[in-house]
């Protein structure tokens, strides 16, 4: 048996997501051994952790897999969900959870721990949103598999790169004046993703006997309304205007936080679906077994200021969307050059550079984000409007730090699938599109001390739309792809030029 500062091994399924990825450290902190479920791998590869863990390939729907992972387990952590995750993803939460449970009983697991949503007091199951409901009901199928299971069950999360403090953020910078749901005026109780995390972890230690939901927030019961004025406060913006109007329905409402911000109407729809009650603790039973330390809970002006001095320092761990979007391509690119697959088709450009190899680097590891990509942003704009429109993503999501990538870092619509340092950068598509598609960037030495940049856009079509949809653009792609390799090796022969001088970065944006 374990103990708060026990050595057990600890089990956490969704690690390459925002609380998982953070969860992680922690456990390793407090002296805990780690092991992590993970569909792909490799997206854990560049955490600084990663060497200190097990890592397990497996899905939580895949019962065999799952089996497997829990041998020798004495805490499981479970931390996936299906947010976004389209019609049907309450039988998958069902399924899952019960697959887990099952699995953990039969591994002898000491422990299950499962974060969840805050529901609201007196409101029946059938009434609430789906995901709310969800939430409640995977929390119902763990406590009752025959594992002792400790429920956290959270309203709003406060911290940098969470969804919630995401749409909080674009919402209150981007809107001095707001046209706002309802919902604006509903009684929340935050919590900082510090006390979460404080909370997940000492939940290993719980007694066999606790089998049990519990209540975390922080000390403040709130507005949203209030909570975008304290924003904007902590932010140091002039005060908002907030006028909350009746008519905006939850899917409205998800496309209207879909446009301002970087969470696409997907994910919004449910966390606006979830404003709509009011999600206060009933009790705070969790500080018996987890006591409060001076300062904690922490209140919601630190969690704040906290979640903005991490985004300002580039300091930003995990973010919301750590995780891969649901429904996006998941297929690494084929390497086979005598691909089966079908159709492949290309566009490729090259370049001589007079800069440095490391230069051109800098250049292409910084692409994106603020510094955009390179070639006609206005193309780039309105494919990203276009993609939300559809209920893609969009091109808002930028990047988790504005000079570094790691392998499963979003990236604006794409998604970091492979990075050797200092010479390839290969993102894949997560927009939406009629097939598959990848973007390659290299930074190679010519042989005569010069660099040479080799760009590659691969897209693998589905059906006749997919070819349709390949040829309809490919007669701009001498403006967008060969815009970007030839704005991408002026900004490295820049750079090379302005580094001697002041020692500064300069990747430049997108002319």
């Amino acid at each position: 048996m374990t103990h708060p500062n026990g050595t057990g091994l600890c089990l956490v399924t969704g690690a390459t997501g925002y609380i998982g990825g953070r969860l992680v450290p922690e456990l390793l902190a407090a002296g805990h051994r780690v092991r992590c479920l993970a569909r792909s791998p490799g997206k854990l590869r560049d955490h600084p952790w990663v060497g200190q863990v097990e890592v397990a390939r497996g899905d939580v729907t895949d019962e065999e897999s799952v089996r497997a992972v829990m041998s020798g387990v004495d805490v499981a952590y479970y931390l996936v969900h299906a947010l976004g995750g389209g019609r049907g993803f309450e039988e998958t939460d069902r399924t899952t959870a019960r697959i887990f449970g099952r699995c953990a009983r039969e591994a002898g697991v000491r422990r299950i721990v499962y974060l969840g949503g805050l529901t609201p007091d007196g409101v029946p199951a059938r009434e609430l949103s789906p995901h709310l409901r969800s939430r409640a009901e995977v929390g119902g199928i763990l406590l009752d598999s025959g594992v002792p299971t400790a429920a956290l069950r959270a309203a709003v999360v406060l911290g940098s790169g969470s969804a919630s403090f995401e749409m909080l953020r674009y919402l209150t910078e981007r809107l001095p004046v707001m046209v706002t749901p309802s919902w604006v005026r509903t009684r929340i109780q935050p919590i900082a993703v510090r006390d979460v995390l404080r909370y997940l972890v000492g939940s290993a230690g719980l007694p066999p006997d606790v089998n049990r939901t519990f209540d975390i927030g922080g000390p403040d019961v709130l507005t949203y309304r209030d909570l975008m004025r304290r924003y904007a406060t902590v932010a140091g913006l002039p005060r908002r205007v907030i006028l909350p109007v009746p008519v905006l329905t939850p899917s409205l409402s998800s496309h209207w936080v879909g446009l301002v911000t970087p969470v696409p109407p997907a994910i919004a729809r449910p966390l606006a679906e979830s404003l709509r009650y009011e999600v206060v603790c009933r009790e705070h039973d969790i500080a018996d077994h987890v006591p409060d330390p001076p300062g904690h809970p922490i209140g919601c002006d630190e969690a704040l200021a906290l979640a903005l001095r991490r985004v300002r320092e580039a300091q930003v761990t995990t973010r919301w969307s750590s995780a891969s979007v649901p429904g996006a391509p998941s297929d690494p690119l084929p390497t086979d050059p005598d691909w089966a697959g079908g159709s492949l088709y290309t566009d490729r450009r090259e370049r001589t550079v007079g800069a440095s190899p490391e230069a051109l680097w800098r250049v292409i590891e910084g692409i994106g984000g603020e510094n955009g990509w390179y070639s006609f942003p206005l193309a780039w704009a309105v494919r990203g409007w276009l993609d939300r429109l559809v209920g893609g993503v969009g091109l808002r999501r930028g990047r988790r730090d504005a000079q570094h990538l790691r392998v499963g870092d979003s990236l604006d619509f794409w998604r970091v699938e492979e990075i050797q340092q200092g010479r390839l950068l290969r993102l894949r598509a997560e927009m939406r599109l009629p097939g598959l598609a990848w973007l390659e960037m290299y930074a190679e030495e010519d042989g005569e001390g010069r660099s040479r940049y080799r760009q590659r856009a691969l897209f693998h079509p589905r059906g006749l739309l997919g070819h349709a949809y390949w040829w309809s653009v490919s007669p701009f792609h001498a403006m967008v792809f060969g815009g970007m390799a030839r704005n991408i090796t002026r900004a490295a022969e820049g750079e090379e030029r302005a580094r001697p001088r002041s020692g500064r970065r300069r990747t430049g944006a997108a002319t």
